[in-house]
């Protein structure tokens, strides 16, 4: 309990008012305001309903509303106020009588919003009681699915470019049994199941299906490089790490091999394996919820030891989420490429820096420091591009894009 700054006003007036009035008056009001502070508390005291709704699962960087409503209030005043943590914005953080909110989290992982704050003035505005309603909400965060599904939609009716739907196998007969039939004037004899044969005893055949599913690994670097923060666009602010937008582009490759019916999995890593999906339909809720919490760490990563982990046997498209400074930050990358190469489709995915880019173009001593970071890199590229793999470089806010797009065209093109 507390007395409002109303009643502290109306004392600090009886104060002031010994100086013009007679003491037997002013201790008469003064007792009268003390005894209506007490009774105007003793009705704020009474419980109010207190209801809050927040998702609770969003994506990071999209607003999603938290409405907190308040019963019971009767004749009494309530202010609502929803604490803030680190990383989610809640706008706006107070209301009256209630509170109709958006709530934006700038990181993914997972964050606790602490209970909702209620402060209930009295009829009379002269006491008032704080209290708190509700525990601790947990927020997962996840990666930016709108964009990701946004992308899937687009290729599955088309609009993408080169949606890879097209049912383009390898050149020959799939691998995949289908089933045993009775054998017709026009099978090929290599195919009679002969033990079937004796058992039904009339001729049998096995039928295969094309093989057109392709297997798809998103591999996430984790270490130290991923930590450093970048803009969405040039001129903006650091909104998230390069680790993000790795995450938003596996999130992407996955939305998009469900879309198009492909195997999709994922393995994020540093200096051990941190998370782990083997490939397999449907997998994209899946991918989500193994990356969703990963953050970086302090080391280096090693590749090879990422390498090893992919898990599948059939030829992939992997596609190593990383960042690429230059080659003396990229060996453990360089070695082992090859060494996946052999088997797989290898393409190295690496955000561009807007803001080294846009300094580059200057005149001055910036410029020219800028200029060598992003020779070291070209430098990095063409080495990288000379072991065997694939390259891919695109600013942030179009990187899940570009990742997808060499997808599509190496389904498309055949090369898995």
């Amino acid at each position: 309990m507390s007395p409002s700054p109303r009643a502290v006003a109306l004392a600090v007036v009886l104060a002031l008012g010994l100086l013009v009035a007679d003491w037997p008056v002013i201790v008469v009001l003064a007792v009268a305001l003390a005894t209506a502070t007490v009774v105007d508390a003793r009705a704020a005291r009474r419980p109010v309903t207190v209801s809050r709704q927040v998702p609770g699962r969003l994506a990071r960087g999209v607003p999603a509303a938290l409405t907190v409503t308040v019963g019971d209030a009767g004749a009494r005043r309530v202010e609502v106020r929803q604490p803030r943590v680190p990383d989610v914005d809640v706008e706006p953080g107070t209301g009256a009588g209630g509170l109709e909110a958006t709530v934006v989290a700038r990181r993914r992982g997972h964050h606790e919003l602490p209970p909702v704050a209620v402060r209930v003035t009295g009829p009379l505005g002269l006491g008032r009681w704080d209290r708190e309603h509700g525990g601790r909400h947990v927020l997962e965060v996840h990666p930016d699915l709108p964009a990701a599904r946004r992308l899937a939609t687009a290729v599955r009716q088309a609009r993408f470019r080169d949606p890879g739907l097209r049912r383009r196998g390898a050149i020959g007969l799939g691998t995949d049994f289908d089933q045993v039939r009775e054998h017709q004037p026009d099978d090929d004899i290599r195919h009679v199941n002969w033990a079937v044969t004796v058992r039904q005893g009339r001729l049998m055949t096995n039928q295969y299906r094309e093989d057109t599913e392709r297997d798809v690994v998103a591999l996430v670097d984790c270490g130290r490089l991923m930590a450093a923060p970048v803009p969405g666009r040039p001129g903006g602010s650091p909104d998230r790490t390069r680790l993000d937008v790795a995450v938003d582009a596996a999130a992407a490759l996955a939305a998009v091999a469900d879309a198009v019916g492909d195997r999709c999995g994922a393995l994020a890593y540093d200096d051990e394996v941190r998370a782990r999906v083997l490939p397999r339909r449907s997998s994209g809720d899946d991918v989500v919820r193994a990356l969703h919490a990963v953050e970086p760490r302090p080391v280096d990563s090693d590749a090879e030891r990422a390498f090893r982990a992919v898990g599948t046997t059939k030829r992939a498209l992997v596609v190593v989420l990383t960042d690429v400074v230059d080659a003396a930050a990229a060996r453990a990358l360089l070695d082992a490429v090859p060494v996946l190469a052999r088997r797989h489709v290898v393409v190295v995915a690496s955000c561009t820096d807007v803001e080294v880019e846009a300094a580059a173009a200057g005149d001055d001593e910036r410029a020219l420091v800028a200029a060598r970071v992003l020779a070291g890199r070209d430098r990095a590229v063409a080495e990288i591009r000379r072991r065997g793999a694939i390259v891919v470089e695109a600013p942030p806010d179009r990187f899940s894009a570009a990742v997808v797009a060499v997808y599509l065209d190496a389904k498309s093109a055949a090369r898995l």
